[in-house]
């Protein structure tokens, strides 16, 4: 029997948020593993009497992200670990982006305020100032150009908190064609969704925000999943990853270009697809060394 760690972060005194959780802990039970759901940050847990340790939703990371990466390479060095430690530590800056961009990727343009560089912001068009490490929209905002005091100040914030800020054009294809989801379950397309835009104007950047209004099923197009299939081919490492989703949004040309790449710990939305739970399942299982299990295969 498989002993499986599907890993998460505490959120008290909040409730979970994370829906997929107790559902994918009870049906790996009922398909012969021994899973449970366990704090990342917890100081008892022998993560060496895992067979896999699952990174799910440990969605605290991008506000202690030396701390989590850390964790990765310690669990990496004494169980399987998905995703591999290599590849959180990649994904949990955003700069990978310009990796992708310069392996070809059609990407979101993108360029990085570090702290203590001169803060110089678009004059021409409206633009999204976010972290290079955060998730959920969190300390992100749009900006006019008549609004670039306010802008300038939410930088200063974040460099005065020990982040990069990302610079990106708003990519107006999102109003009207919204976000696509594709997301990879061993290897292969598992399913999409789409979601509408999140970031509304005139919303600050520390206000709370819905990560994904209007969240619906999706098929992809043929563009989409050339897009996502080439920036996964980009990742280093790229044939460890268990699961990855790929977030898109159109380019001013119509075509779809990356938004993020998320490979540490994205929502699957199974809630949404719940066909989608076997293989997982049989994914999970897999790289947790169950006889018979083959990953990818329905």
């Amino acid at each position: 029997m498989p002993r499986v760690a599907l890993v998460t972060y505490d959120p008290r005194p909040e409730p979970s948020r994370d829906r997929d959780l107790p559902v994918l802990v009870d049906v790996l039970r009922a398909a012969g593993a021994d899973a449970e759901a366990v704090f990342w940050d917890d100081a008892d847990v022998d993560w060496g009497g895992y067979d896999l340790v699952l990174i799910r939703s440990t969605w605290d990371y991008s506000w202690r992200a030396a701390e989590f990466t850390a964790w990765a390479e310690r669990v990496g060095k004494v169980t399987r670990l998905a995703n591999p430690a290599d590849v959180v530590r990649w994904n949990s800056d955003k700069r990978y982006l310009g990796e992708l961009a310069a392996a070809g990727v059609p990407t979101v343009p993108t360029s990085y305020l570090a702290p203590g560089d001169a803060v110089e912001l678009p004059g021409d068009h409206e633009y999204v100032v976010k972290p290079t490490s955060g998730a959920g929209a969190r300390y992100a905002a749009r900006y006019t150009a008549e609004q670039h005091d306010t802008a300038v100040r939410h930088v200063e914030r974040m460099h005065a908190e020990g982040f990069t800020a990302m610079i990106q054009p708003y990519m107006r294809g999102i109003d009207a064609a919204g976000e696509r989801a594709l997301q990879f379950f061993g290897g292969r397309l598992l399913h999409a969704s789409r979601k509408r835009a999140v970031l509304a104007p005139g919303t600050a950047f520390d206000a709370d925000k819905v990560a994904h209004p209007g969240l619906e099923p999706w098929t992809a197009t043929p563009a989409e999943l050339d897009v996502a299939e080439r920036a996964l081919a980009a990742v280093p490492d790229a044939p460890e990853l268990l699961y990855a989703r790929v977030d898109l949004v159109d380019g001013d040309d119509g075509a779809p270009v990356v938004m993020e790449l998320e490979l540490v710990e994205p929502n699957l939305f199974l809630f949404l697809h719940p066909r989608s739970l076997p293989r997982v399942v049989e994914a999970v299982l897999g790289a947790a060394g169950a006889p018979d299990a083959t990953p990818g295969h329905p």
